[in-house]
């Protein structure tokens, strides 16, 4: 893996432009640019806005020994992220393991299994942390003093932690079933958590209306163009810590569809720079049968999706009208890749075979996207001899309840040799 000098050592890069490289938030549709404001949808079209780089401005300036030479974190990528002063969010977050997974490969027969593992992310075990650190840090730029979110647990979580490091309040709204673990990770920062009766959706769309009527930075609303590119830093990742090149297949959950489209990004970005090589990187979304509008519509070849009902143990990625769906089709049919779906049961043993092998314990999400990825494996549309990534993207000490029922009481005995010796060789 690469090494970093530690971040208070970093000097700015010489050759950075003030404000950086960020040119204007497009729409994604119409290509009408705006100026860097909170903005969610273009006014034309009523369709996305996504931010826009100088990407001829950072060729030579942005290279690997400049990222390489930055700190340990997410903000190594800070020239390809859109914020124009210094990061005020998430300093230890991202930089998080790239594990050669050699044990599960051998159990699948595959020859390069890599597992990108972000339950190991700072603060809240999650790749939320990237997300947040981009848009808590841009709320500063903006002026807010309140950041806020819709969430189904772990962008709650991480809005509450980095919101109580950096001094601003917070009010996180979630679904009223969330898990208990994922309640009290939240609410030991000190947020307000409003609960609101329904599922996630239920949730953005009131999230929606909260944004407009109060001075609020919602992260995945007014602020999620910038909150989105947050997202890249979790492909940038993988393409340094594999040697400067890009995995031929990565597998990666799909849930309101930020991070797939945005890993695809990250890939492309470092191609357009000149820092890996065009591979023909594939992307592969994978849901829970009980909540899978994206592989429906894949497997129907429609063009849109239609929204479902959520009814699935993988609640956080229990999103049945993703805001960026669209987009999540897009982007795998582009790169030529796919999609599956994992039942409750298939993503319980994934759960506990990732454990199993490599000693990750993932939650509900990344059991999917293990479980989709041994499917598409299997069936042979990911090639068995080509190097393949699979995104974990949240721990699972947050939703124990998922394995409920599979392990047997271990049994208590007297505190003796005896009876210890009759157990372990009975």
């Amino acid at each position: 893996m690469p090494t970093a000098t530690p971040a208070a050592a970093q000097p700015p890069a010489p050759d950075r432009p003030a404000g950086g490289y960020v040119k204007s938030l497009r729409g994604k549709e119409s290509g009408i640019d705006y100026p860097i404001e909170p903005r969610t949808i273009c006014d034309t079209d009523f369709g996305p806005v996504e931010v826009t780089y100088d990407y001829d401005a950072m060729k030579g300036r942005v290279t690997r020994e400049s990222i390489e030479a930055g700190p340990r974190s997410l903000w190594r990528y800070r020239d390809l992220l859109p914020i124009s002063g210094e990061p005020r969010a998430g300093l230890r977050s991202g930089f998080t393991p790239l594990v050669r997974a050699d044990r599960l490969a051998r159990h699948l027969g595959c020859k390069e299994l890599y597992i990108k593992d972000d339950s190991a992310n700072y603060p809240s075990f999650s790749y939320k942390d990237r997300v947040v650190s981009v848009a808590v840090t841009k709320a500063f730029e903006f002026g807010f003093d309140c950041v806020g979110c819709a969430s189904t647990g772990n962008l709650a979580h991480s809005v509450a932690a980095h919101a109580a490091a950096a001094g601003m309040k917070a009010v996180v709204m979630v679904p009223h079933d969330l898990e208990a673990g994922k309640m009290a990770a939240m609410r030991v920062f000190g947020p307000k958590v409003v609960r609101i009766q329904g599922n996630y959706d239920d949730v953005n769309r009131l999230c929606s209306q909260i944004a407009d009527k109060y001075n609020w930075a919602i992260v995945n609303v007014n602020l999620r163009p910038f909150y989105t590119e947050g997202a890249k830093t979790h492909g940038f990742e993988i393409a340094e810590q594999m040697g400067w090149r890009l995995p031929q297949h990565t597998v990666s959950p799909v849930a309101g569809g930020t991070i797939l489209p945005k890993i695809y990004k990250a890939y492309k970005e470092f191609i357009e720079l000149g820092l890996v090589e065009d591979n023909g990187a594939k992307m592969y979304g994978a849901q829970a049968a009980g909540c899978n509008p994206i592989v429906t519509a894949l497997e129907e070849d429609a063009e849109l999706f239609r929204p479902q009902k959520p009814d699935t143990i993988a609640k956080s990625i229990a999103i049945g009208n993703p805001a960026d769906g669209y987009y999540v089709l897009k982007d795998i049919r582009e790169s030529g890749g796919g999609g599956a779906s994992a039942t409750d049961p298939e993503i319980v043993a994934a759960i506990k075979l990732l454990a199993e092998t490599e000693g990750i314990f993932t939650e509900p999400a990344g059991g999917t996207t293990l479980a989709c990825a041994i499917k598409l494996i299997e069936s042979g549309k990911i090639p068995k001899d080509e190097s393949i990534c699979v995104c974990i993207t949240g721990n699972g000490l947050k939703t124990i309840e998922a394995l409920d029922g599979q392990f047997d009481e271990a049994a208590a005995i007297p505190a003796k040799m005896k009876e210890f010796s009759a157990l372990i060789d009975g």
